[in-house]
C-alpha cells in the first residue's frame, strides 16, 4: 500500500522548534510515567480490556461514530436498550451502527483478520525506522501515512505494537492519540505533528487516572470481599468487575466457571455490601458495575437529541473531552509483601472470557446490520 515511502529527512520533517520540544518533552513524560505505572501491576489484564473499549470509543467518536461508554458496555452484555418514542428509528440505527464500527476497531487491534494484518504489517513497515527518530519521527510517518490516504484503523493498531517493539510501552496499551483527528485538526504538518504528541501525552494521562480509578475501587471492593470461605470466588469476581465496565451474572458466571445461580447470589451479596451498584433495575439480564467508578446510570440508554447541525450523510463533528471527571486520591503503591496477599489464580482464563463476550458481540451486531438498515429505509419511505 505505502510500502514504498522512505523516512521523513529533515526537510520535510516538522520544524524543531521550542514548542514542538516541550510538546515531546511532555509526551515523553506521559508515557514514561504510565509505563512505570503498569509495570508489576496485578491490575494489568484488566486495565488492558477496559482501556481498549475506551480507546474503540474515541476513535470511533472521531470516526464520526459516537457512543456512549456506558451504552457500549450494556450492548456488550446483550442488553436491548430500552427504545422509547423519543428515539427514532433512524437513531436506534445509529447506536447500533456506533458499536459495531467501535468493536470492528476492537477487532483491529487486538485479532485483525488475514486482509486486516496485512494491512497492519504494511503500516508497520511504512513505520520502520521512524523510533530510530523518537516520537517525532513516528508523528512525521503517521502525518505522511494520512496524508496520502491511508486508513486511520491499520497505522493505529501499526502504532500500538510499534510502542512495544521499540520499548517505549512494556504492554500493548492502545495508544494512538485519536483526538488528533477531530475534525478541527490542523492539516499543516508542523501543526499536526505538534497536536498529535499533545494527544499522545492526554490519553497517556488519562490512561494512568483510569488505572489509579480502578485500583482505588479495587482495594476498597477487595476489602469488602475479605472473610469469605477460602473456596469463595468473591476475590476474582471483583478482579473480573475491575475489568469490565458493566457485567451480568451470566458474563460472571462464565468468566469463574460457576452456576449463574451462584454469580447472582454473589452479584446480590455485593451489592447489599456496597462492593458493586446494579445500574439497570430489571427483572431480567441485571448489569452491575463495581461502585466508584463513575458514571454508573440508572438507565442506560442517554437521551436522544438530533443534532440540528448535522446534515445528511454527514459524519457529526465530534470533539472528545479528554479531561473531564476529577481523579481519585491517590493511593499509596502496593508493596511486593502486599500484592503477594491477593491470589491472581483464574484471572487470565476470566479475560480470555470477556474478550470473547467482546467477539461475540461484534460479530452479533454485524449479522444485525443489515436488518437495521432494512427497517431504517422502511420508516423513511413510509
Amino acid at each position: 500500500m505505502l510500502d514504498n515511502w522512505p523516512v521523513p529527512r529533515s526537510d520535510t520533517a516538522a520544524p524543531a522548534t521550542p514548542a514542538l520540544f516541550s510538546a515531546l518533552e511532555h509526551a515523553a513524560a506521559s508515557i514514561a510515567r504510565l509505563d512505570q505505572a503498569l509495570e508489576g501491576h496485578p491490575l494489568r489484564g484488566a486495565f488492558l480490556h477496559r482501556a481498549r473499549l475506551d480507546a474503540v470509543r474515541r476513535q470511533a467518536a472521531v470516526d464520526g461514530h459516537a457512543i456512549d461508554p456506558w451504552h457500549l458496555a450494556a450492548l456488550l452484555e446483550g442488553l436491548r436498550l430500552r427504545m422509547d418514542t423519543a428515539l427514532t428509528i433512524a437513531g436506534r440505527g445509529e447506536i447500533f451502527e456506533a458499536a459495531r464500527t467501535a468493536l470492528g476497531l476492537h477487532q483491529w487491534i487486538t485479532e485483525p483478520d488475514f486482509d486486516e494484518e496485512g494491512e497492519v504489517q504494511a503500516a508497520l513497515r511504512h513505520l520502520a525506522g521512524a523510533a530510530d527518530h523518537g516520537l517525532v519521527g513516528v508523528a512525521d510517518l503517521v502525518w505522511t501515512w494520512l496524508r496520502v490516504g491511508g486508513a486511520r484503523a491499520p497505522v493505529r493498531a501499526a502504532l500500538i505494537r510499534l510502542w512495544v517493539n521499540c520499548g517505549l510501552l512494556r504492554l500493548p496499551v492502545p495508544l494512538t492519540g485519536p483526538s488528533s483527528l477531530n475534525a478541527d485538526a490542523p492539516q499543516a504538518q508542523s501543526a499536526w505533528v505538534m497536536g498529535f504528541l499533545g494527544a499522545l501525552a492526554r490519553e497517556a494521562d488519562d490512561y494512568r487516572e483510569l488505572l489509579r480509578a480502578l485500583e482505588h475501587a479495587w482495594i476498597a471492593a477487595r476489602a469488602k470481599a475479605k472473610g469469605q470461605r477460602r473456596t469463595s470466588r468473591a476475590t476474582l469476581a471483583v478482579d473480573v468487575l475491575a475489568a469490565a465496565p458493566l457485567l451480568s451474572a451470566t458474563t460472571l458466571a462464565g468468566a469463574l466457571g460457576m452456576s449463574v445461580k451462584g454469580a447472582t447470589d454473589l452479584l446480590d451479596r455485593f451489592a447489599a455490601q456496597e462492593i458493586v451498584v446494579e445500574v439497570t433495575h430489571r427483572t431480567g439480564r441485571r448489569l452491575f458495575g463495581l461502585k466508584g467508578l463513575a458514571p454508573l446510570r440508572v438507565v442506560v440508554r442517554p437521551p436522544y437529541r438530533p443534532d440540528p447541525n448535522r446534515g445528511r450523510g454527514r459524519p457529526p463533528q465530534v470533539r472528545i473531552d479528554e479531561t473531564d471527571g476529577r481523579a481519585p486520591t491517590p493511593l499509596p503503591p502496593l508493596s511486593p509483601i502486599e500484592r503477594r496477599e491477593f491470589d491472581y489464580v483464574g484471572l487470565e482464563e476470566a479475560m480470555t472470557h470477556l474478550e470473547a463476550i467482546v467477539h461475540r458481540a461484534r460479530h452479533q451486531l454485524t449479522t444485525l446490520a443489515p436488518d437495521l438498515a432494512g427497517t431504517a429505509r422502511a420508516a423513511a419511505e413510509a
